[in-house]
């Protein structure tokens, strides 16, 4: 089974190195050729010696285990990503066929010497394309860790030997369908509601029906480390229609100097709209399309009010009542 995989490149400052070597690469035990370490257990002595100062058996464990997941669990033919240094994007590839393994010296620019040969893919992946699940995966703080969303990444990468059963009904279009019975009013605030509940203080809903403009504003602020004020239009649109390059741009025209902006919406984005919203030398703008809006409503269902809830004939699962 072809498991998918992400290396991280010290926050993509090694991102260029891993694309244009051909490989990914971790640390934690320089100098030491790894290539006949058969278990995990094998590692601890080797890391303790590269780091004598290193006490606490937890950390001792983490770092050890993910030297193992990039020696012993990541096999050839797999899957693997390392995001670049700008966030929103992600490289994707193959790991090389077996001895994929290579200890090296570090004179390409990249310190780490334990690499695995891969065949990155031209092409890079836009991280908010995929679902808010796989999103947050994303977020993780490790190096080397499996991306559970196995199946999400693989179609989307359009792997052709993936066969995935067949759902007997799409439970996104369920309840996008519930939410398109809201009025166009209701559909803003609850978007407020959704905004306060993933941690916007003062969220306010502002527009008015068919004004085209700004719909909701609240201020994100992350545990008072940064803050940052936050316009939001929420629209519906039919299942199956995409938003325009022009339609994110108005918006991005309505939002002042140090703010950004998000377009939430019930259908989807054409990729030039995509590419406007993260337009370098402009306020960035947040796309949530459908599906990614009815995960975050299942992630944030018991936040949304009661009255909300019975309006949508809704229950805990997101299906219908």
């Amino acid at each position: 089974m072809t498991n998918v995989w992400c290396v991280r490149a010290d926050f993509g400052i090694y991102a260029k190195h891993f694309v244009d070597g051909g490989y990914v690469a971790i640390g934690w035990i320089p100098g030491i050729d790894l290539s006949g370490i058969k278990t995990r257990e094998e590692l601890y002595p080797l890391y303790k010696q590269a780091h004598p100062g290193s006490k606490s058996n937890i950390v001792i464990g983490q770092q050890v285990g993910q030297i193992a997941r990039f020696l012993l669990e990541i096999h050839a033919g797999d899957c693997v990503i390392t995001p670049s240094a700008d966030t929103e994007w992600l490289h994707h590839g193959k790991i090389g066929p077996d001895p994929s393994y290579c200890h090296v010296s570090t004179d390409d620019g990249c310190p780490y010497q334990h690499r695995r040969r891969v065949s990155w893919e031209k092409d890079r992946l836009k991280r908010s394309d995929f679902s808010v699940p796989f999103q947050n995966t994303m977020r993780s703080s490790l190096t080397v860790f499996a991306v559970s969303q196995r199946e999400e990444f693989l179609t989307t990468i359009g792997r052709k030997d993936i066969s995935l059963p067949l759902p007997e009904y799409d439970p996104y279009r369920v309840v996008l369908e519930q939410v398109l019975e809201l009025d166009a009013e209701e559909f803003e605030i609850l978007v407020g509601h959704l905004l306060t509940a993933l941690g916007f203080e003062g969220s306010e809903v502002t527009g008015k029906t068919g004004d085209g403009g700004v719909d909701a504003v609240g201020e994100l602020n992350a545990s008072g480390l940064a803050k940052v004020k936050i316009y939001v239009q929420a629209k519906r649109y039919k299942i199956g229609t995409k938003i325009s390059a022009n339609t994110v741009r108005q918006l991005r025209q309505a939002i002042p100097f140090g703010g950004q902006g998000a377009f939430i919406t019930t259908s989807d984005f054409q990729r030039s709209a995509a590419d406007v919203a993260l337009e370098p030398g402009f306020p960035r703008i947040g796309l949530i399309n459908g599906r990614q809006l009815v995960d975050l409503l299942i992630e944030h269902w018991q936040d949304v009010p009661q009255e909300f809830r019975e309006r949508l004939g809704l229950k805990p699962g997101l299906v219908r009542a």
